[in-house]
């Protein structure tokens, strides 16, 4: 008989069953390491979604505002930063609510619109215009003052025309008052890349913005109409705003989009003097006490975003394709 059939020996037969059983072991180690990652990951999940749905729950129910204490005496700061739109920290909607807020609180005895800001949307900034001097009128013994920081240009300029006064520092940028409207124009390119482009629309004029067709002479004539109004609706709402303190008649290009530094600013009468919003607190007001009124995002919006949900509005405003804009 050969050797290939003969009986193994009992030494070989153990040697195997210790391989196999070592075998077994690791694969049940294997297997319970990734029931092991399964479970973690599926636990971290669900903890995401329990915190994410908390959130949304119980947003809404958290003080959107700053510290609004009414028993004391203080200053209401209201913080007016970044782009003018809607749907920003800088909306209407969230300024006119924290003005509101401000002059409805039984402690505060002057309010300063803290800006830094390039300005905006001009239908934005003449809502927040048209409040603060409504405001103004309800309740004439509550000052409003306007204090710029970096910047205050254009629609932040807009608003802060409509305070009792404005201060800033001798180096901060004030004024550009103006208007401008950007896009692009990509036909040379299209014909270089021989694509063409197909429109369709209802109105003669229905596509006269669209950067992918040449400009025709009589829609940029409308166009530069359009944008002439809205200067002039600005340029009459500083002037209601500022009144004689402006130095129109020494300085015809005030209203043409220049900028001028605090130190010059002064000298136009676009500010009323130079100082910080504590000093304005602390000797303009009276109250050296600050409280924020500013409206702040939930929770919720503040995870939003960090996701990235408002990258398609800045997209769209980078670009210039939200109509005019205060600059």
């Amino acid at each position: 008989m050969s050797d290939q059939w003969k009986e193994p020996v009992q030494g070989d037969k153990e040697e195997r069953n210790s391989w196999r059983l070592l075998e077994r072991t690791l694969l049940a180690t294997v297997q319970e390491q990734r029931r092991a990652r399964r479970w973690g990951i599926f636990f971290k999940l669900l903890t995401f979604a329990y915190l994410f749905v908390a959130l949304a729950l119980f947003s809404p129910l958290l003080p959107m505002g700053g510290d609004k204490r009414a028993e004391d005496s203080h200053t209401a700061v209201i913080n007016v930063r970044g782009m003018i739109a809607d749907e920003e920290a800088a909306s209407a909607d969230n300024i006119v609510g924290a003005l509101r807020e401000a002059f409805e609180n039984e402690g505060t005895k002057g309010v300063v619109l803290r800006i830094n800001s390039p300005g905006g949307s001009p239908v934005q900034s003449g809502y927040i215009f048209d409040e603060i001097r409504r405001l103004r009128g309800e309740h004439p013994e509550i000052k409003v003052y306007a204090v710029i920081t970096d910047l205050g240009a254009s629609g932040a300029y807009y608003i802060a025309s409509a305070a009792d006064e404005i201060y800033a520092d001798k180096s901060s940028l004030v004024g550009s008052i103006g208007v401008t409207a950007a896009t692009f124009g990509f036909v040379e390119t299209m014909d270089k890349l021989g694509v063409e482009r197909r429109v369709y629309t209802s109105g003669e004029h229905k596509a006269f913005l669209d950067p992918f067709q040449p400009e025709k002479p009589e829609e940029t004539a409308f166009w530069k109409g359009v944008l002439a109004t809205t200067h002039r609706q600005f340029i009459e709402s500083v002037k209601l705003g500022r009144g004689d303190k402006l130095q129109v008649a020494d300085h015809p290009e005030l209203f043409s989009g220049l900028i001028w530094s605090g130190e010059q600013a002064l000298e136009l009468g676009l500010i009323d003097g130079l100082g910080s919003t504590s000093y304005v607190a602390r000797e303009v007001i009276g109250e050296a006490e600050l409280v924020d009124f500013t409206v702040k995002d939930s929770p919720l919006d503040r995870f939003t975003k960090k996701l990235g949900a408002s990258v398609g509005a800045q997209l769209a405003l980078w670009m210039g394709l939200q109509g005019p804009s205060l600059r």
